[in-house]
């Protein structure tokens, strides 16, 4: 569909959906976020669009000279990776149970980590370097540095998943979500409380979008910590799927895996768009530049994409992330069962019970839906729908 345009304070508003179908507190965040000073051309938001803190997730902002920590997401460098394995459906056991015992049982979830440290020379050959720039960020998390090597190759809660999933050509794929973990959130609550202090952010209309200025010790900090950050949500997501893939290869030992693909959807990136170069915050959004590949996964029952980005520039070259909540977690434990949740997953081995009800297909928008209102942002490469799902 082509994109709407609202008109915004500072700049438009152009939403790759239909304005009226935007929660009335999402729209009064774009509404905010469009009366930033800095803000270039337009703010562009992703058909998932839903209420955020501070900034809205499926908002792709592109500010000059600026950068908004709360415009990013707490858990900075969140993101997918998927690999397309040699093996079809044929190739795996009618029962899935034991399959994804073996792979919960390397990849822990929810609040656990791992007794010893998972990453090792075979996912990167930098770690000494990488971990030597942990001594380098801000003092606020200096005591956290045992649990973030522990926590390297673990999944969290939430909306992150672990998933093993079959194409329409029956090929199998691994396909998982997550970010930076504890340390990315520290991270970000830190800087964006630093942000809500500093004068030039004391007239905007929501403290949540403070700004840190290009040229100032702020930034400077901040930008350090945050590509540390997002390499440590890329790493992360490698070792993870390394400990899969090794489970794989004992259950299949003629198994051979293509090359993974991987994106971040709530990251900071320097780009050039309408002849400037600027500072682009991605919340719940991925890149979507001409010919690059990228995720765009659905619900725990629903199936997900692979796409590949048309560089549209008036989005900034970007996409959705995923299909997108349209209620929230409170709301949805009260209007769901788990009676509703086995229903909803039939076919898929994964969690059926209470503590993932929240999580329930039917709380999010249909990925089908976003899908087709982004038709002039990517082209599908490949639809996904998932046979196991591991969730915290």
């Amino acid at each position: 569909m082509a994109a709407t345009v609202v008109r915004g304070q500072n700049v438009d508003i152009r939403m790759w959906t239909r304005p009226d179908e935007v929660e009335e507190f999402a729209m009064r965040q774009l509404q905010n976020i469009s009366a930033l000073p800095w803000a270039v051309k337009h703010i562009a938001v992703m058909p998932d669009v839903h209420y955020g803190k501070g900034a809205t997730v499926g908002s792709v902002i592109a500010l000059r000279d600026a950068v908004s920590p709360a415009a990013v997401g707490v858990d900075i460098g969140c993101g997918m990776t998927a690999v397309r394995t040699s093996l079809t459906a044929s190739d795996l056991p009618e029962t899935l149970r034991g399959l994804r015992s073996r792979m919960e049982a390397v990849v822990p979830v929810g609040f656990a980590q791992h007794r010893a440290t998972a990453f090792t020379d075979r996912d990167a050959s930098d770690w000494a370097p990488f971990w030597r720039r942990f001594d380098d960020l801000t003092p606020a998390v200096k005591a956290r540095a045992d649990k973030a090597m522990h926590q390297m190759g673990t999944l969290g809660g939430g909306n992150h998943f672990l998933e093993v999933c079959l194409d329409t050509d029956q090929r199998v794929w691994v396909m998982l979500h997550s970010g930076s973990r504890g340390i990315g959130n520290e991270l970000a609550q830190h800087h964006i409380s630093v942000a809500r202090t500093l004068a030039h952010n004391a007239e905007l209309p929501d403290p949540d979008l403070a700004v840190f200025l290009a040229g100032t010790p702020e930034m400077v900090a901040y930008r350090h910590d945050l590509y540390w950050a997002q390499d440590y949500a890329r790493r992360n997501r490698a070792v993870m799927l390394r400990l899969v893939c090794d489970v794989l290869r004992a259950e299949f030992p003629q198994i051979a895996f293509e090359e993974p693909i991987s994106c971040h959807h709530n990251y900071v990136s320097e780009e050039n768009h309408f002849g400037e170069d600027v500072l682009v915050t991605r919340k719940g959004a991925i890149r979507a530049g001409r010919g690059e590949l990228g995720i765009i996964p659905g619900s725990m029952g629903t199936g997900s994409y692979i796409v590949r980005g048309l560089g549209n520039p008036d989005s900034f070259e970007s996409a959705s992330h995923g299909a997108g909540r349209r209620m929230s977690r409170n709301k949805a434990r009260k209007t769901f069962t788990t009676r509703d949740l086995a229903a909803q997953t039939s076919g898929v081995e994964c969690r059926k019970d209470s503590g993932v009800v929240d999580e329930i297909p039917g709380a999010y928008k249909d990925i089908d839906t976003v899908m087709a209102n982004q038709s002039d942002l990517v082209e599908v490469v490949a639809r996904l729908k998932q046979v196991v799902c591991i969730k915290g």
